[in-house]
């Protein structure tokens, strides 16, 4: 699957209408965004059942202030409208499908409890 270009009009529904969304806040200036964008293509390419998006942060200012993204690249990953992966830094091919699959075989409902338990009551 090729990657989607998000901003604000489609960044909500993209996010709550796909079970797993990975997200690559770059940068068209970034020199590791452009050595990551072939790798982020390529297991884009080979994971089934993720969507894979990229957020131009230049373009796309605001996303990326509500997200504070800091250091670009940065990966986010949300299953079921959960943010459950975000670090700076461009990742080799195995480490990212590795990400995706461990996001894929995640206990939801093991999230969600442990979500649920960290909120004060």
């Amino acid at each position: 699957m090729a990657t989607v270009e998000l901003n604000e009009s489609n960044f909500e529904d993209t996010i709550n209408n796909n079970d797993i969304v990975i997200v690559d806040f770059w940068a068209p200036w970034c020199g590791p965004c452009k050595n990551f964008a072939p790798i982020y293509e390529e297991v884009s390419d080979k994971i089934e059942g993720v969507v894979f998006v990229k957020v131009n942060t230049e373009d796309q200012q605001a996303l990326a202030a509500h997200f504070q993204i800091r250091s670009i690249p940065t990966l986010m990953i949300f299953r079921e409208q959960i943010i459950v992966f975000s670090q700076p830094g461009m990742l080799p091919t195995e480490a990212l499908s590795d990400i995706a699959e461990k996001t894929k075989a995640l206990d939801m409902a093991e999230v969600k409890k442990s979500i649920k338990e960290q909120k004060p009551a």
